[in-house]
């Protein structure tokens, strides 16, 4: 009797070689999910998180003094996480963005939605809450650089653990 493989799993030989694979990237000093640039590593080296807020009612606040509001809370919350501070930038969308690309931001918040323009030049976190509003739900997510794997998903973790 001959076994097939069940459809979207993977073969034993297909399994055995990915532990392989693995096993020799990380005996190599590789790890996975990695950032390209260390978004991660710097943070926790540099103990500074720089964070662009872009001003949203109810999500980010701003005025003279750092932003408030929901999310730069989980923010400062997160950095201590990480044993970092806060470096606050406040500009519009799109100012946040190019600095987020440029790697001068490490992350971009703003009462963003999964449905923000910006997917093509950010990273967005898995929605992390959902708001109800009159025109139905809206998925809340934050911006990263394009690629920390690493340091996104040490944020998604955090905030799976934080919305819990």
């Amino acid at each position: 009797m001959k076994l097939e493989p069940v459809p979207g799993r993977w073969s034993p030989p297909a399994s055995i070689l990915l532990v392989l694979v693995t096993t020799l990237l990380s005996a190599c000093g590789l790890s996975i999910p990695t950032d390209p640039d260390g978004t991660l590593d710097a943070v926790r080296r540099d103990g500074v998180l720089r964070v662009g807020a872009s001003p949203s009612p109810g999500w980010v606040e701003v005025g003279d003094d750092d932003p408030t509001g929901r999310e730069p809370e989980l923010v400062e919350d997160f950095a201590h996480h990480l044993g970092a501070s806060v470096e606050w930038t406040v500009a519009g969308e799109e100012h946040l963005v190019e600095m987020l690309e440029k790697g001068e931001l490490d992350l971009v918040v703003g009462g963003l939605t999964d449905q923000n323009p910006w997917t093509a030049e950010a990273a967005p976190t898995r929605p992390y809450t959902e708001e109800r509003t009159a025109d139905g739900t809206k998925a809340h997510v934050m911006l990263v650089p394009m690629g920390e794997n690493a340091f996104q998903s040490e944020l998604e973790r955090w905030l799976d653990g934080a919305a819990s």
